[in-house]
């Protein structure tokens, strides 16, 4: 009875081992890459922000479906970033810094709006506008787009804050496909100046200048009768 000899397996050559690294290395390239691509995509667009505790936080609803409180604070920025990074506003007033010179209103609520257009390197084309602070004065039911939309020009498409005050002029969202070294920068924080409380009324100031300018007079007419009463008196005595 004969049996079979098993055939004894010949181990790769070196360049055999090549060839498959390589087409391991080609598959790996083929099926992982795009995905990795797809998860670092950047987009320019509008990010919306509540300032909670002194600290802001990105919004998990849209502004047409948030209903802000009295006294909050609304946050808008404008900036390149991708999954894994968020820009937030750069500036961080108290409720008192942005609405404390404007007065309540009954059956209304106060919510201030921190609008940051972003820096140069965010914007696609031109030059964007410096960091602002705005108070809302709406009704106690608006949404956080109605208050956007009490303090600042809106342009939306289907559902997504492309611009606010015209800025940026073009565009939606649009994809960057390579994002420069400066916007990968890290922010600089900025401080948007403390609201000024107004003016007094024209009526007010006319009123106030006319009193004083009163006073003025009255004071000289006194003034006058002084020195004659004393001229006088002066002249009895000499007599």
């Amino acid at each position: 009875m004969s049996h079979s000899r098993p055939t004894a397996q010949r181990p790769l050559r070196p360049a055999a081992l090549l060839a498959l690294a390589a087409l391991v290395a080609a598959l790996f390239t083929a099926v992982i890459a795009p995905v990795g691509a797809a998860q670092a995509a950047a987009y320019r667009y509008w990010g919306y922000y509540h300032l909670d505790s002194g600290k802001w936080v990105f919004a998990q609803t849209g502004p047409d479906k948030f209903t802000p409180q009295d006294g909050a604070i609304e946050g808008w920025r404008f900036a390149v970033g991708d999954e894994s990074s968020t820009r937030l506003p750069r500036a961080t007033p108290t409720f008192e810094d942005v609405c404390g010179a404007t007065p309540a209103v009954a059956g209304k609520k106060r919510v201030g709006l921190v609008l940051d257009y972003g820096r140069p390197a965010d914007a696609e084309r031109g030059t964007p506008p410096a960091p602002t602070a705005k108070c809302a004065v709406v009704d106690t039911k608006a949404t956080g787009a109605e208050v956007l939309a009490a303090v600042a020009s809106v342009r939306s498409e289907g559902g997504l804050t492309c611009a606010i005050d015209s800025w940026p002029a073009a565009g939606c969202g649009g994809e960057v496909k390579q994002v420069s070294a400066a916007a990968k920068a890290a922010d600089t924080p900025v401080a948007i100046a403390a609201a000024k409380k107004a003016d007094a009324p024209a009526a007010a100031k006319a009123s106030s200048g006319t009193s004083t300018s009163t006073l003025v007079l009255v004071g000289v007419i006194v003034l006058a009768a002084l020195v004659v009463g004393a001229v006088a008196l002066r002249r009895r005595t000499s007599a």
